[in-house]
């Protein structure tokens, strides 16, 4: 997938391009049911799959404060990817987009920098200026601009029309598995190697600490996880929390993501891991000393290794 930064950066000319447009924070099933649309469609057409995509959410922009989110934008790119997206063109939100009427929306960048024969809509959608554009205001444009329109319908889980919202509020109370199911793959979170404190190393289970971007994590414990990293995946275990033990926590302070990656001795400061929740494991507790802490670790990875070695078999 070509990542492309700013509408003018373009600079190619494309065959037929089929175009979606939103945050798609999650990238959940609705939002899956809308990009595998564009990729049939373009790729029926010889043409090029295009997600319009904006470096931050609307309202960090408005608000002035960065806002909490399922997927990063680095996160999101990596999943339109897996999708099989062809381009993704990232649009900076500052004022000047804040301001963009949705009709200067719909003529000066879908249409005269993409160039879209297809726009491919989730039932929701809006933008522009105050939120007044949507399918139906594209509709409107479409015989002036010559491109087709797609509006696809919601997808529900259990009932109930899948949304970000609804996924974020399931992720932060630890209702795991309707997030799973409405995000159509297990939890996960996309983060920054960065340096800790150094204690992992020094208990002989070495920590990838996470600079999550303002992703939102599961509640505190010890969680199954696998790690995705150059293309392979690793057997994890990731505690989420403040680490009693060995720390004097305010109220305030945010918990720490380390994740233990087992098996793997790599120096990964600065890079960037996706962790995927399997399963919790057990609560964060503090222990008396660092010699019970070893001993549970030690429980926590034959656990995870023995129950990944038994559905290896029966799978």
């Amino acid at each position: 997938m070509d990542t492309i930064f700013g509408i003018r950066k373009l600079g190619r000319r494309l065959t037929w391009p089929v175009v979606t447009l939103g945050m798609f924070d999650g990238v959940h099933l609705g939002h899956q049911k809308v990009i595998e649309k564009i990729v049939s469609l373009a790729n029926k057409t010889n043409g090029e799959s295009i997600v319009l995509t904006f470096d931050r959410h609307p309202r960090s922009f408005l608000s002035k404060k960065p806002q909490s989110c399922i997927t990063s934008l680095e996160h999101r790119l990596v999943l339109f990817g897996r999708l099989g997206v062809d381009i993704t063109v990232v649009l900076k939100f500052d004022k000047k987009i804040a301001e963009t009427s949705a009709e200067d929306f719909i003529a000066k960048i879908m249409y005269n920098s993409l160039g879209a024969r297809v726009v491919v809509l989730g039932f929701n959608c809006s933008f522009g200026k105050d939120r007044r554009g949507n399918a139906s205001m594209v509709c409107g444009f479409a015989h002036k601009y010559g491109f087709e329109v797609i509006s696809c319908e919601p997808v529900e889980f259990e009932g109930e029309i899948i949304s970000s919202t609804t996924i974020r509020k399931n992720i932060i109370q630890g209702n795991l598995q309707k997030a799973k199911g409405m995000l159509g793959r297990h939890v996960s979170v996309f983060g920054t190697v960065i340096k800790g404190s150094g204690r992992g190393k020094e208990l002989g289970f070495p920590t990838a600490n996470l600079n999550l971007h303002h992703e939102v994590r599961p509640p505190s414990g010890v969680y199954a996880t696998k790690v995705f990293f150059d293309g392979k995946e690793y057997n994890t275990i990731t505690n989420i929390g403040k680490r009693p033990t060995f720390e004097e926590n305010t109220y305030d302070d945010e918990p720490v993501v380390e994740a233990h990656i087992i098996d793997f001795n790599e120096s990964i400061y600065g890079r960037d891991l996706e962790v995927q929740f399997l399963y919790k494991l057990r609560e964060e507790v503090k222990f008396e000393n660092v010699d019970e802490l070893k001993l549970q670790l030690e429980r926590d990875k034959m656990r995870l290794m023995n129950k990944s070695f038994k559905k290896v078999l029966t799978e």
